[in-house]
C-alpha cells in the first residue's frame, strides 16, 4: 500500500474541496507519511499544509502544479520541493487569476451555445474567487431536476459512462482544451514552468502523463529534453497498462518515477488518497526525488 501521495489540492486551487490541514487529516486517516500539495499555480497553501504536517507527524513537501503549453498543448508540471516563497509563483498566480476571471463569462456563455441550459447570474454566484471552472458548472446543471432531460449531460448522471467523477469529467469533455466550451489561457511555456522550478529548488515532474499524452505520445522525447526529471507515472487517469507504459519510459529516459491520486474531493468523488497504482509503500521513489532537489 503506497504511504505517500505527491499530487492532491486544497481550497486555494480553483477546483479543490477541503483546507490543507483537512488534507493532512484525510491523509493521516489514509496511513500515509508523506503528502505533496500541489495547487493550481499557486503555492498560497503550503505553509498550512507543513505547519499541518508536523501535527499529524506527515511529511508535507512544498509544491506546486503548474499549467503550461508545450507544442500548444496544455500540460501540467508539478514542482517538488521547491522555495514556495519565491515572488516568482505568486506572479503567475496573479497572471492566471486575472485571466480566470475574464473568462469566466466567456465559459458559461459557450456552455450555454452548446445547449446546456445556465442562468449566468446563478452561475457567476458559485464563482470562487471570481473563477467559474467547468467543474462548477457542472455542479450547478448536473444537480437541476432536469438535467436527465439533455443528452448532453447524461453521460455524468448515474448510471452514465461518465458518471464515476461527473464534475471534472465534464470539464474534460466540454472544457478543455479542443473542446466546445474551452476559453484560451495563456498560460507560460513549459521550458519557463521547467526554469521555475529548477530555479527556486525544485524537481520538475511531468503531471498524468497519460491523459495530457493521450493521442500523442510522440511528444514526450522533446518534453524530456525541456528538463523535467521525472515522470508521474502512477496516476488515478491511468490504467494500470498506462503505468507500466510510463515506467518504462521512465527508465528509457534515466527519469524519476512519483505518483499521486489528484485528490480534489467533491470534484473526484471516487477518488481516494494514496489509491492511484503504485507498487509498495513508494518511500524508496520519495528517496530519489528528494536526492534531486536543488
Amino acid at each position: 500500500m503506497a504511504k505517500i501521495d505527491l499530487h492532491m489540492h486544497s481550497i486555494y486551487s480553483c477546483d479543490g474541496e477541503y483546507t490543507p490541514e483537512t488534507l493532512v487529516s484525510i491523509a493521516d486517516n489514509a496511513g500515509l507519511k508523506a503528502i505533496a500539495i500541489t495547487d493550481h499555480n499557486t503555492t498560497m497553501g503550503v505553509d498550512e499544509g507543513i505547519e499541518a504536517g508536523k501535527k499529524f507527524g506527515i511529511e508535507v513537501i512544498p509544491a506546486v502544479e503548474l499549467d503550461c503549453i508545450h507544442n500548444d498543448v496544455v500540460f501540467h508540471i508539478l514542482g517538488y520541493f521547491i522555495n514556495h516563497k519565491a515572488k516568482a509563483y505568486a506572479k503567475v498566480d496573479e497572471d492566471i487569476r486575472n485571466q480566470e476571471i475574464i473568462a469566466a463569462k466567456k465559459r458559461i456563455d459557450l456552455v450555454r451555445k452548446m445547449g446546456i441550459e445556465l442562468d449566468p447570474d446563478e452561475a457567476m454566484s458559485y464563482a470562487k474567487d471570481g473563477f467559474v471552472t467547468g467543474e462548477i458548472i457542472a455542479e450547478i446543471v448536473l444537480n437541476k431536476p432536469d438535467s436527465h432531460k439533455n443528452p448532453l449531460l447524461k453521460p455524468f448522471l448515474p448510471g452514465g459512462s461518465r458518471a464515476d467523477n461527473p464534475y471534472v469529467n465534464f470539464y474534460w469533455d466540454y472544457c478543455s482544451q479542443g473542446k466546445p466550451a474551452y476559453v484560451h489561457i495563456n498560460y507560460i511555456s513549459m521550458e519557463e514552468a521547467v526554469s521555475l522550478v529548477t530555479e527556486t529548488g525544485g524537481v520538475p515532474v511531468l503531471a498524468h502523463p497519460g491523459n495530457n499524452l493521450k493521442g500523442r505520445l510522440h511528444l514526450l522525447d522533446s518534453i524530456v529534453k525541456q528538463g523535467v526529471k521525472g515522470i508521474e507515472a502512477y496516476s488515478s487517469y491511468h490504467t494500470l497498462q498506462e503505468n507500466q507504459y510510463f515506467l518504462q519510459k521512465a527508465e528509457e529516459f534515466s527519469l524519476v518515477v512519483t505518483g499521486g491520486s489528484d485528490f480534489h474531493g467533491k470534484t473526484k468523488p471516487s477518488i481516494s488518497m494514496g489509491q492511484y497504482g503504485m507498487a509498495g509503500d513508494g518511500l524508496e521513489l520519495l528517496d530519489k526525488l528528494r536526492a534531486l532537489k536543488g
